[in-house]
């Protein structure tokens, strides 16, 4: 029995079947179909359906304005002969995070494909820059554009936007749209068909405006994504840089930062950071030589609205680059001062001074016993290696921007 019930299951992850639809043959075309990373909000840390065989649950936006078809498929499903057991209800699960208003058959959502042509992008363009598509041959044009939820249309529009982060952020949740200190920064693809103009989405952020008293005001970055047919190719950077620059024009900013922030949100911040840091008279080569300063956190902070956490890590990461590593000295003296600032969790000078107080002679001799310096130091010392690898990383995206 066991065994029979086995071959009901499916795996979330492969069954979900999405795609960004341009025109009518994107829907049989298989190279548009991309799959979730994600599904575990929705349907459990196993990610997986119980009840089908040859389960696929089709979501299908429209490029541009994300209007959905919604349908589900399979080629078998338990039945009554099975005792006590039934098929999760697998449309329920999906009704609750993609809005109402969805197709369901083909023909509705062909019909509004045709009128594809009247989207516009919504809020106000603050960037436009392009990418040289190899296939195509031809530069492909983008535009970032700065929205609200006073735009008419934009609210229902990032309702069907919003349902992507379920699928690619692994503790994604939907923000209160009706908080007015939200802002939202989307990115569009320009592409021609039949002659028209039209725009296809290919991802978004939304940062909330953090009050800082007496009058200021800090950004954080709270959701970012770029859609998986558009990953690898930049959108990401030029989407940070932009929203960066927004921000930093404003007076009453004092800096940027981010919630929760993944692995590579930190080394695409990193990239963008240096980018706009490298220019400045403090990070001269000069003056990199010289350690981390007061100045660097002062014009980094001033100009560019970067705080002194993510100031040190611009400085780390360009004294590398001004640094010969195959010079000794040069070599120490990098390796030093990086380390300085990472062995704090290793050295745990408050917890032993506290320990000093609090414990008598004998018992604080067994607790420095259970240190083990040799493991802290190798742990230094990979923490360092790791550290620098992401570096040159970031120095070799910025040798080819």
């Amino acid at each position: 029995m066991e065994k029979k019930l086995a071959e009901y299951k499916c795996n979330t992850n492969e069954a979900i079947q999405l795609k960004l639809v341009r025109f009518p043959e994107d829907l049989e075309d298989d190279n548009t179909t991309f799959n979730p990373e994600y599904s575990h909000q929705v349907f459990g840390d196993d990610e997986v359906a119980f009840g089908y065989k040859g389960l696929k649950i089709l979501l299908y936006y429209i490029a541009g304005n994300l209007s959905t078809l919604f349908r589900i498929e399979y080629t078998s499903k338990v039945n009554e002969k099975f005792d006590c057991v039934e098929a999760d209800d697998v449309e329920s699960k999906i009704r609750e995070i993609i809005p109402p208003g969805f197709c369901t058959n083909t023909d509705d959502f062909v019909s509004l494909l045709e009128k594809e042509v009247n989207f516009k992008p919504f809020g106000m363009l603050l960037h436009t820059y392009s990418v040289h598509n190899e296939e195509a041959g031809e530069d492909i044009t983008y535009q970032i554009y700065k929205a609200d939820m006073t735009c008419p249309g934009f609210r229902e529009y990032h309702e069907r936007l919003q349902t992507f982060l379920m699928w690619f952020i692994e503790t994604a949740s939907f923000i209160d749209v009706d908080d007015e200190r939200w802002n939202y920064f989307l990115v569009f693809e320009k592409y021609n068909k039949d002659g028209a103009t039209l725009f296809a989405t290919v991802g978004y952020m939304t940062v909330y405006n953090y009050y800082v008293y007496p009058d200021k005001t800090r950004p954080r970055v709270s959701q970012m994504l770029i859609l998986p047919p558009f990953q690898g190719e930049g959108h990401g950077a030029q989407l940070l840089e932009t929203v960066h620059r927004y921000y930093m024009s404003s007076p009453t900013v004092l800096d940027i930062t981010a919630e929760d922030p993944s692995e590579n949100y930190v080394k695409l911040r990193d990239f963008v950071l240096v980018k706009l840091c490298q220019d400045l008279l403090c990070f001269s080569p000069g003056k990199l030589m010289q350690g981390f300063s007061q100045e660097m956190v002062m014009e980094a902070q001033q100009k560019l609205k970067i705080n002194k956490q993510h100031t040190r890590r611009v400085y780390e990461i360009l004294r590398l680059r001004a640094t010969d590593m195959g010079d000794a000295e040069q070599s120490r003296s990098y390796r030093l001062d990086v380390k300085r600032r990472l062995i704090g969790p290793y050295k745990k000078q408050r917890e032993l001074a506290k320990m000093r107080r609090c414990l008598r002679p004998e018992e604080l001799t067994n607790q420095l016993n259970q240190i083990d310096l040799n493991m802290q130091h190798e742990q230094l010392e990979e923490s360092f290696q790791q550290l620098v690898s992401d570096y040159r990383r970031v120095l070799e995206r910025l040798a080819q921007a």
